[in-house]
């Protein structure tokens, strides 16, 4: 099953709820309620956002965390790789060389191609697109996302 890590989940979330605001910047425990997610995990969570360079920490009592750059420059493949690591369907998609199978494996290359298509994917959505309310209609993916077969006939 290829599934997000309830962390990433919980950080995405947390990226919306900071989306939906606008401004800052605010507080962890102001997050936590807003997103309804729990403190220790917004806070580990606002600080790995803050060191993969997403998030903007401010200090002082008027201090918090804002986003880095607007929500439609921010994408959903930049906050996964951030909070969960490279994005990849099998260990060679990620690190290529690693596998002891590489050299005589039939299914690396249309694995690579079919990772190459959920990345795009997921650099087309930003946080804008995420942060949209309930019932809204998302705009078109920017990219061609297709999938061309390896045989042909």
């Amino acid at each position: 099953m290829i599934r997000l890590s309830r962390l990433c989940d919980y950080g995405i979330v947390l990226m919306v709820e900071l989306a939906g605001r606008g401004g800052g910047p605010f507080n962890a425990r102001e997050l936590a309620e807003g997103a309804n997610l729990p403190l220790p995990a917004v806070s580990k969570l606002l600080k790995t956002l803050a060191r993969q360079h997403l998030l903007v920490s401010h200090r002082g009592a008027k201090g918090g965390y804002s986003l880095a750059r607007g929500a439609s420059e921010i994408t959903a493949g930049e906050m996964i790789t951030a909070l969960d690591g490279p994005i990849g369907l099998t260990q060679c998609t990620i690190n290529p060389g690693e596998c002891i199978q590489e050299a005589s494996c039939h299914v690396r290359e249309p694995w690579q191609r079919i990772n190459t298509v959920m990345r795009n994917a997921l650099s087309s959505i930003s946080l804008s697109d995420l942060a949209c309310p309930v019932g809204s209609v998302l705009p078109p993916i920017k990219k061609n996302l297709t999938f061309t077969p390896l045989l042909e006939g």
